[in-house]
């Protein structure tokens, strides 16, 4: 059986690391091999304890009391060194020859817009024949703001460009927006350029008016960026998340049956 993982990545508070925990449960619940890789060196609490941490090669404290360096340069510096001892990665990814990889990275959004860094790092999982599925977290809070929706939609879409790996998008913290008709939580999951024409002109100077249309143009153009909505409180949507990544990565086409663990063995007897 081949390697697989997701590559869980979205702007700083978008619940990367709730989704993580969520998508951990629900595979540990189905049976299926799964494992915690922690690529964020400024991150601190973990539901589940990662079986790969960054932190055991670099961390973000270090580098800001040594460097004197500030959070971001700092978190940049990071991945820079990760990236030069990238035969670390390697080797403890090694290790888990055929299971599922949940890779929780930075929130630094600069990482997949304006460096190359995450492109490299793909790259380097590609070498070690493992499937990836980016995985790119918007909170769902941003529809209350179009601006910062839309901003949101441009930044998903140039992760999209800039990694070129199979790739799905997640509205996250469903289950804390306020109730919205379903046909105008569609014209977000498909993001309607005519949000931008409707609400955003209305409240910015006339001469940035043709820059939004371009925006609003540019997106539908390309109509690459749809969005899945995850309730963390709802099985099913955590379910359909899981069946896209799955089906984008081929999962389980290559997959043999497995000898029974002994937890298995022992419920089988229990029955």
């Amino acid at each position: 059986m081949g390697r697989y993982c997701q590559l869980v990545m979205g702007p700083a508070g978008s619940g990367k690391s709730t989704y993580c925990s969520t998508i951990m449960t629900h595979c540990q619940n189905i049976g299926r091999a799964v494992h915690l890789v922690n690529l964020d060196p400024a991150a601190e609490k973990f539901e589940y304890e990662p079986s790969i941490d960054i932190k055991d090669l670099i961390s973000l404290e270090d580098v800001m009391e040594e460097l004197q360096y500030g959070p971001n340069g700092g978190l940049i510096y990071c991945m820079e060194f990760l990236m030069n001892n990238i035969d670390w990665l390697e080797d403890e990814v090694g290790s888990y020859s055929d299971d599922y990889l949940i890779i929780d990275c930075p929130g630094q959004i600069e990482l997949y817009t304006h460096f190359d860094i995450m492109k490299r790092l793909v790259e380097a999982l590609g070498r070690l024949n493992i499937a990836i599925c980016g995985v790119y977290l918007l909170e769902s809070q941003f529809v209350e703001d179009k601006s910062k929706f839309f901003a949101g939609v441009m930044s998903a879409m140039s992760a999209m460009i800039n990694l070129e790996i199979p790739h799905i998008n997640v509205m996250s913290k469903m289950d804390l927006l306020p109730k919205m008709k379903p046909s105008e939580l569609e014209r977000y999951y498909n993001p309607d350029p005519l949000l931008l024409m409707e609400d955003v002109n209305a409240k910015t100077s006339p001469k940035y008016h043709q820059l939004n249309q371009a925006i609003g143009q540019l997106v539908e153009d390309f109509n690459m960026v749809q969005f899945l909505p995850l309730n963390v409180n709802d099985e099913d949507s955590i379910t359909a998340i899981l069946s896209h990544v799955d089906n984008a990565i081929q999962f389980g086409e290559d997959q043999e049956p497995k000898e029974p663990t002994e937890e298995m063995e022992d419920e089988m007897d229990d029955d």
